[in-house]
């Protein structure tokens, strides 16, 4: 077992996410326009994995003002750079991150018509090993700066009456994962959130969609402490969850699930027999 972190929770206190972000400007120049108008959209979790293929793919479709939002400056401005979206590097977790990202994106690009809530972090090894930090941490990214987050950008989203959520959870919120509690409950919460969220706002033409992706080909599972064993079926690479998003936001989908964990075994996986074949049954 081998803690993927060594930070300690944040606590309350004046922290100064993006010194610069006074002075920012957009990136990019309005591009044609898809139906009546260019839409922005802010992706988190950009700097690598899900949430950098889905920027891509993003830009790629055109359409769109892109604001990107990541923990590491040089790989989100990387990413930020390769389709002339707007970087703001910060760490959501930190006491009022989450207001300032949202006063940049509304300063320099506009209201928010689609939040791609891809930031998360993950943790492998036995609970009664794990940190009381490092609970804190996955439970802080996974489920608490989704929530502010969402929180935050709503508000207008309503008031346009349009607009699309789209959290990006894990199969192993609907399939329990052993040496993975913690994980497993925050993305557990994410669809539940995900479930609630989507009864308030019935009718009021804000959509919120839940990605559950299986195991995918990311920096994620070294930054956890356990990297992925090879051995098992390959991950399915990020892009493939990219495009589930574009498409489960042009269609108005609720939940997509991205195929590939399923075809393990239940010993491998640690999962109940009953739990897979039902879902085996359903997605598989």
């Amino acid at each position: 077992m081998v803690s993927a972190f060594s930070r300690p929770r944040s606590v309350p206190g004046r922290q100064v996410v993006a010194p610069d972000a006074a002075h920012a400007r957009p990136r990019r120049e309005h591009v044609a326009v898809r139906g009546t108008r260019t839409r922005t959209a802010l992706v988190t979790g950009a700097s690598s994995g899900i949430g950098a293929a889905v920027a891509r793919r993003l830009g790629d479709e055109g359409g769109w003002r892109l604001v990107l939002s990541g923990r590491d400056p040089g790989r989100l401005h990387e990413v930020a750079e390769d389709v002339s979206a707007t970087a703001f590097a910060a760490d959501l977790t930190l006491p009022g991150a989450d207001r300032q990202l949202t006063d940049f994106t509304l300063a320099t690009v506009g209201p928010v018509d689609l939040l791609v809530a891809g930031a998360g972090v993950g943790w492998a090894g036995e609970f009664l090993d794990m940190p009381p930090h490092t609970i804190d941490e996955v439970l802080d990214i996974n489920v608490l700066a989704t929530l502010r987050l969402v929180r935050l950008v709503l508000p207008s989203m309503v008031e346009a009456g349009s607009g699309r959520v789209v959290l990006i959870g894990s199969l192993a919120g609907s399939v329990a994962v052993r040496d993975e509690a913690v994980y497993s409950a925050a993305k557990a919460a994410v669809g539940a959130f995900a479930d609630a969220l989507r009864y308030e706002l019935r009718g009021t033409g804000v959509g919120v969609t839940h990605v559950v992706p299986g195991v995918v080909d990311t920096p994620f599972f070294e930054r956890r402490g356990a990297p992925y064993q090879r051995s098992r079926p390959r991950p399915v690479p990020p892009e493939r969850v990219a495009d589930a998003v574009r498409h489960a936001v042009e269609r108005g989908r609720d939940e997509v699930y991205v195929p590939g964990w399923l075809r393990l075994p239940c010993r491998v996986r640690g999962a109940a027999p009953g739990v897979y074949r039902r879902l085996a049954a359903r997605f598989g």
